[in-house]
């Protein structure tokens, strides 16, 4: 099985970003004098966009929606200045992009985090490449799993769906691909664990970026 194209998740799948969203997240907490949160807790929170991770931050009484409003904008402006400090590409990334490319296979990005720290995060860790997108969330009822952008990036990557990986490492990205009509690949080394990926539809799980080859023979 060969595809001409590869969508990947952002954080947990091409960047490990635990550190910065953790860190920022805490300076909002801790400036309000509620509980902070370890790294792997926060590894709980990611999948569903900043906005949720801030929700599952808080202290319930602090849950409803103006409340939640009023913090992640907090959140947002720590962690827009601090989104690169510590994150950085998992090991084999690099040589995986790198590969795909060389072979004249397309590559976009599609994530649930806001699309200018996306944008950011993206063109500062990996500047080294040339994604055909980079597109993050900009709409609520356009957030994955909704395919909708995903099949938008297909059409302007010029690849119909079934020739398309999506990559990624939670259940809400295997239920992005599925819905895509695109081939799901859970990422073993992420944020989630194995038995999401599998009841959500993953088709097929690698435990190092380099096993994504293995479909291509390269």
């Amino acid at each position: 099985m060969k595809f001409r194209g590869v969508i990947f998740d952002l954080d947990g799948t091409l960047v490990n970003s635990i550190d910065d969203l953790a860190d920022s997240m805490n300076v909002v907490l801790k400036r309000h004098n509620f509980p902070i949160h370890d790294r792997n807790t926060y590894e709980g929170f990611i999948g569903r966009g900043i906005k949720n991770l801030v929700k599952k931050s808080l202290p319930e009484s602090y849950r409803d929606e103006q409340k939640c409003l009023k913090y992640f904008y907090m959140m947002m402006d720590e962690y827009g200045k601090n989104c690169t400090n510590k994150s950085k590409p998992y090991n084999g990334i690099s040589e995986l992009l790198h590969r795909l490319i060389s072979n004249n296979i397309k590559i976009a990005v599609l994530s649930n985090k806001a699309d200018n720290l996306t944008k950011k995060t993206v063109l500062t860790l990996l500047p080294d490449w040339d994604f055909e997108f980079i597109v993050g969330f900009t709409t609520e009822e356009n957030r994955k799993p909704n395919p909708l952008v995903a099949l938008q990036i297909s059409k302007g990557m010029g690849i119909d769906p079934c020739d398309i990986a999506f990559v990624g490492d939670s259940g809400i990205d295997m239920q992005t691909a599925n819905n895509a009509g695109m081939y799901s690949v859970g990422v073993l080394w992420g944020f989630r664990s194995e038995e999401e990926l599998v009841s959500n539809g993953a088709k097929h799980l690698i435990s190092h970026p380099l096993e994504l080859m293995e479909f291509y023979s390269l």
